[in-house]
């Protein structure tokens, strides 16, 4: 058994995955929107918002969240976002884990401008 706590001064946190368990899939959160445009060239990437709100940019269209959704990013779809609200948390879950070095981020970088930005 693993139990993890969420820390409030930390914008992104437990991140658990076949590292350190026996999930098959990696978990983690995040207390605020972090600006930072990236695409996953092998990864499903599962948000499901908690509380608050947030606007995601995926690709060329900007999309608010707010607590009880859950967004599904597809390989290749670039992302970032854009903003959340002070009470803003998300669970985020990565499918499935790079089992060669599932340390190592599925994470690619990618210009602001491919994302309207």
């Amino acid at each position: 058994m693993r139990v993890e706590h969420a820390d409030s001064v930390s914008a992104k946190g437990w991140y658990v995955g076949p590292w350190n368990s026996d999930l098959e899939v990696s978990v983690g959160y995040a207390n605020e929107a972090i600006d930072e445009p990236h695409l996953h060239t092998n990864i499903i990437e599962i948000y499901l918002v908690a509380f608050g709100h947030a606007q995601v940019r995926i690709e060329q269209m900007t999309v608010a969240l707010s607590r009880g959704d859950i967004i599904v990013l597809d390989p290749g779809e670039a992302h970032t976002f854009l903003s959340s609200s002070p009470d803003y948390f998300h669970f985020v879950i990565h499918t499935p884990i790079r089992q060669s070095n599932p340390e190592a981020p599925d994470k690619t970088p990618v210009p602001r401008d491919r994302l309207g930005l």
